[in-house]
């Protein structure tokens, strides 16, 4: 998985900020949400978790910031080999954000890593379902078609991201590979048989 840019975590405390400036009428909610922002700047996931989830129960306007600290300690275990804590957090950001392609990614990454790729083939099928339109998100399941041995519905997908991305050279290589292994694979042509003199032609004239 790409690790996060600095940017991703100033746009989202951004959020947090922005939600605080417009909290009208619960300020305990507000109070625990500046908490997990600071926690959040930190890197201190588990202090981040713990003051958005108070916040969101007084107030669900702080749902998001909650499913990006999930998402983001989910990440930070997924670095650390934790991958069973990854698959939690991740979970969890998405029973509160289910709309996000960029979780299913994140959580379908960790499940391939565990080598379960049932379930990351339908996490990344969600995402496809989410942004059709993301090259990597054909190739990552085509990967994991091929790796199942499934040659056509991994040459399927390859073509999907030929088609959006004409020149991708993975996709390009793995083509390549499926048709040589897809010609391989099939029956043999069967010779057609030498067609039988008709009666009249083996009689004497």
């Amino acid at each position: 998985m790409k690790q996060y840019s600095a940017l991703t975590l100033i746009t989202a405390l951004a959020v947090c900020v922005s939600q605080f400036a417009h909290a009208q009428g619960n300020k305990e909610a507000a109070k625990f949400a500046r908490e997990g922002a600071e926690a959040s700047k930190n890197q201190d996931w588990n202090k981040a978790i713990e003051a958005f989830r108070k916040a969101t129960d007084l107030d669900r306007k702080f749902a998001p910031n909650l499913a990006i600290a999930y998402q983001h300690r989910g990440f930070a275990s997924a670095n650390e080999q934790k991958f069973e804590d990854a698959i939690r957090d991740f979970s969890e950001a998405l029973k509160i954000n289910s709309q996000d392609a960029r979780i299913y990614e994140q959580r379908a990454a960790v499940e391939m890593k565990m080598n379960d790729y049932d379930k990351a083939l339908a996490d990344y099928s969600e995402a496809i379902t989410l942004k059709p339109n993301e090259v990597r998100y054909y190739l990552y399941r085509s990967y994991i078609y091929e790796t199942k041995g499934d040659v056509k519905n991994s040459l399927a997908d390859t073509e999907r991201a030929l088609k959006l991305d004409p020149g991708n050279a993975e996709a390009k290589s793995r083509k390549a590979r499926l048709e040589a292994r897809q010609s391989l694979n099939a029956p043999p042509t069967p010779i057609p048989s030498s067609p039988r003199p008709s009666p009249a032609a083996t009689k004497s004239p």
